[in-house]
């Protein structure tokens, strides 16, 4: 059953979207004093968020845990600046810079100008980048960047095996490549399921229809686009939004439809999502947090360099999540044929089309 009852009136689904919206602090946080399983070593480890927050759920989240685990495993110290606007973003690598920080790590495209510009103004400090990769990079930088369309080929590939109406959704906060590389595979997946199955799977919101929220902080226009896509028809949506991906979760908890669902993204829905676990069919997810974690180790170690890292199913930088409670629920034979599909993308024999 459904954690949220299905017919729930529109007033409550707003009053439910208005408690979605995140708050940031500009402001230079204390470092954090929390335990540490390991001894204490005299190393500061920092991170700055986008402008979704440390607890969207989603990337910043995800990235912000590799910062304390490295504190529970390394005994680093670490210190912390959240983004409420894009504003904030400059100010608040200077502030990490100026508590003197080692190592500041950066979350998400938006703050890929104000960390290449930090990296070169402080050569002694060294700088590793979530979701955005660079033509060159100074000494002092390290870029983590993933092929997510691999993951989403093989979500869509689920969502169109197990869609009962034949058109799936998806739709994104902003145009930027770290979105849209979501997208694309998503609806590469889509096509080869109805190339193999003969089958005739639509996909709304990308292709030749392109839906955007235009940014990670509108609820209400994100779920406006939710509740459009279920209203078309659509049974599964992926949502590359951020935190904005909880209104979709929302909209598929409170439709008509017992069978609705939705992909997550970045972070397993089912844990991260709230009332996501009879929502969310399964999730593409990226590998931030042991990424970030490994670059801060590579700094204390003295062994960080200039490199662009880029996570793969091949070496387990992304990856699709179990079905959870859909296991039951999707085609018998599905685990088995995305198994072979996931080879078969580390092997070369199928290509992703979307641009790396």
């Amino acid at each position: 059953m459904r954690i949220i009852k299905r017919k729930a009136g529109m007033a409550a689904s707003i009053l439910g979207i208005s408690a979605l919206v995140l708050s940031g602090c500009g402001a230079a946080p204390e470092a954090s004093t929390s335990s540490s399983s390991a001894p204490t070593v005299d190393y500061t480890a920092c991170m700055v968020s986008d402008e979704g927050g440390f607890d969207d759920k989603s990337f910043n989240q995800a990235s912000y845990e590799g910062l304390v685990k490295a504190q529970t495993d390394l005994g680093v110290k670490i210190n912390k600046a959240e983004s409420n606007s894009a504003t904030d973003m400059k100010p608040n690598i200077e502030s990490m810079v100026s508590a003197g920080c080692d190592i500041v790590a950066t979350a998400g495209f938006n703050i890929g100008d104000a960390t290449l510009e930090a990296a070169k103004k402080y050569p002694e400090v060294n700088f590793a980048i979530v979701d955005y990769g660079y033509k060159t990079l100074p000494a002092n930088l390290r870029s983590l960047s993933y092929n997510t369309d691999e993951a989403a080929f093989l979500a869509g590939y689920s969502a169109a095996a197990y869609s009962k109406t034949g058109k799936v959704g998806t739709f994104g906060g902003a145009e930027i490549p770290t979105v849209t590389i979501f997208m694309e595979g998503f609806l590469q997946g889509v096509n080869h399921f109805n190339e193999v199955k003969n089958k005739d799977v639509k996909v709304v919101g990308w292709g030749s229809s392109k839906s955007f929220v235009n940014d990670f902080t509108d609820t209400v226009k994100a779920r406006q686009i939710s509740d459009n896509l279920l209203a078309d028809g659509v049974d599964v949506i992926m949502p590359v939004a951020g935190p904005l991906g909880q209104t979709a979760v929302d909209a598929v908890n409170e439709s008509a439809s017992t069978t609705d669902a939705v992909v997550w993204v970045d972070t397993d829905g089912f844990d991260y999502a709230k009332n996501g676990k009879d929502a969310v069919l399964t999730s593409v997810i990226k590998e931030m947090g042991k990424t970030v974690e490994e670059s801060i180790e590579m700094g204390l170690n003295d062994k960080f360099k200039s490199e662009a890292y880029v996570g793969t199913l091949s070496n387990g930088g992304v990856s699709l999540s179990p079905f959870h409670n859909f296991a039951d629920k999707v085609p018998a034979d599905l685990q088995s044929e995305v198994d072979a599909l996931k080879q078969d993308i580390i092997d070369g024999k199928i290509k992703m089309s979307a641009a790396k």
